[in-house]
């Protein structure tokens, strides 16, 4: 069966309607945002509440300014509905930053769907209710569905926007914010303003609050603005000591509470309208006591410290309540007699308990002192050996002995008188007996032996000296033709001569007869 012209035209008229409304929908709320981000006022065609979306969302955005400004957060988003919430929420996390002119990024337009049959258009008008964008009959089943960037909601017909800011499917730079739109989205780029000014036309520029009617300044006030903030001014002066409230009017400031200290020490605080006075605190304090500073309260007298006490010479002054007491300094007594304080004699007070050696007195106290031999210990009491020795007092060697010394000499040294002086014992004339066979030589601290220059030599004993055998050592001076003869202390040589027919044996003092077998020994003279 053919489909009638009529039923077509009201299947596509449902759907044209529905897509210009809301096309023009977000066309209207993204103008009225940007008439609230440039700071235009809030205006509508529409009397009736939610029937206009440009008005609607300018005063959203406007809200989100305001609260982000002031520094109240964005949280209020959460009890708006939609799409007030979001266009709150999106205005008042831009805040001071600004942002640039949004590039709209549209969803791709929906291709024509094909026209269904007149049968299927019967079935998609007995659907639950007609449908908000496109119906299909699929298995013989009326079936509502949704333009991209749509999505059907449970009642089965109708189709609502899909946030692609928050399910992540938008295509925005990660230097671009997204910002949802009815069927589509918007990339706009973050220009960074400070605080009190605005983005326009890529330029921060400074936020006119008064004119704006954004500051805070109450009735008796006047509004001036700066650059990037405001100031509140008096709309007129007051007479000195008044103020001015938040409704303009003069009022009296309480000096005694508001100003720190008005009047000195001692006095008291009087308000009075337009001033203050200051009266003086009167207090009754008894003797030894005084008014303090305030006024407030006696307080002790310091006898001792202001130089009011009659303390004697000697004597020191202890402050008490309302009085004092004068007491001896350490190491005196009172005596009433005389009525002064006198020293105390700790020596004699308290025998051998104070110091192990001397104890003097001294004013106020005492001092012990060592014997010689002897310094003060560490304690101030006990005496300690002083070792004398560490002074090399001695001429050679030193003992030290308990509070003195003791002065020695080494082995050939004799102490002399002065108990400190070492002199030399000269052993050779001292000696009894003779201590050296030849010579005794005295050297300090000791003494040697020597022996005569030639022909001797110190025996091993160091003592005795020794004959030099000079032709055993062969140190004689004696020819060829010569033999020597060692004497005591020296040698001589000497020569020999045999007669006729006779010769002389080598290394013997004989001669012996020549080429005869009965050899008879010739004694010869010694020829010197």
């Amino acid at each position: 069966m053919p489909v009638k012209t009529e039923d077509l035209n009201s299947v596509c008229g449902v759907v044209q309607k529905q897509c210009c409304s809301g096309a023009l929908r977000g066309i209207r709320c993204q103008a009225g945002m940007n008439a609230a981000r440039a700071g235009h006022a809030c205006e509508g065609n529409s009397p009736l509440c939610g029937e206009d979306s440009q008005m609607d969302c300018c005063n959203c955005c406007a809200l989100g300014l305001r609260l982000r400004r002031e520094g109240k957060g964005c949280e209020v988003h959460q009890h708006l509905s939609y799409p007030c919430g979001h266009v709150f929420l999106t205005c008042c996390e831009e805040g001071e930053e600004g942002l640039a002119p949004p590039t709209i990024k549209k969803k791709q337009r929906p291709q024509p769907t094909v026209l269904p049959k007149r049968g299927e258009i019967l079935k998609c008008e007995r659907c639950n209710g007609p449908c908000s964008q496109q119906c299909s009959v699929v298995r013989g089943l009326a079936q509502c569905s949704c333009f991209p960037g749509f999505s059907l909601m449970a009642d089965g017909h109708t189709c609502e926007d899909v946030n692609e800011c928050v399910t992540n499917t938008h295509t925005c730079q990660a230097n671009e914010r997204c910002v949802n739109t009815v069927g589509g989205f918007v990339c706009e780029r973050q220009i960074l303003c400070s605080s009190g000014y605005q983005l326009s036309n890529g330029v921060c520029e400074d936020i006119d609050e008064c004119v704006m009617r954004t500051h805070n300044c109450g009735m008796g006030f006047q509004c001036q603005n700066t650059d990037g903030s405001f100031t509140c001014n008096l709309k007129q002066r007051c007479l000195t000591g008044f103020t001015q409230d938040s409704h303009g009017n003069c009022i009296d400031i309480d000096e005694c509470s508001s100003v720190s200290e008005p009047c000195s020490t001692g006095f008291n605080c009087i308000n009075t309208v337009g001033s203050y006075t200051c009266q003086r605190k009167i207090i009754m304090c008894s003797r030894g006591y005084h008014s303090s500073p305030d006024g407030a309260r006696c307080i002790d007298v310091d006898e001792c410290q202001m130089g009011t006490h009659r303390c004697g010479e000697g004597q020191i002054c202890h402050n008490l309540p309302g009085s004092y007491r004068c007491d001896c300094q350490t190491g005196y007594q009172y005596d009433a007699i005389r009525q002064l304080c006198v020293d105390v004699n700790e020596c004699w007070r308290y025998p051998g308990r104070l110091c192990a050696q001397t104890c003097d007195n001294t004013p106020g106290s005492y001092q012990c002192s060592c014997t010689t031999g002897f310094s003060l210990a560490f304690d101030g009491k006990n005496c300690e050996d002083v070792n004398e020795c560490d002074n090399n007092p001695c001429g050679q060697e030193c003992a030290n002995i308990y509070g003195s010394y003791q002065c020695y000499c080494r082995m050939g040294y004799y102490l002399k008188e002065d108990g400190h002086t070492c002199e030399d014992i000269d052993e050779c004339s001292q000696s009894i007996g003779n201590l050296c066979a030849f010579q005794c030589v005295n050297v300090p601290g000791s003494y040697k032996c020597a022996c005569p220059p030639h022909g001797y030599s110190m025996s091993p004993n160091g003592r005795t000296c020794q004959d030099i055998d000079e032709c055993a050592i062969g140190s004689h001076n004696c020819s060829a033709s010569q033999t020597c003869f060692n004497i005591q202390g020296g040698f001589r040589c000497l020569s020999f001569a045999c007669p006729d027919n006779y010769r002389r044996v080598t290394k013997t003092q004989n001669c012996h007869k020549d080429h005869t077998c009965n050899i008879k020994s010739i004694h010869i003279n010694l020829v010197v």
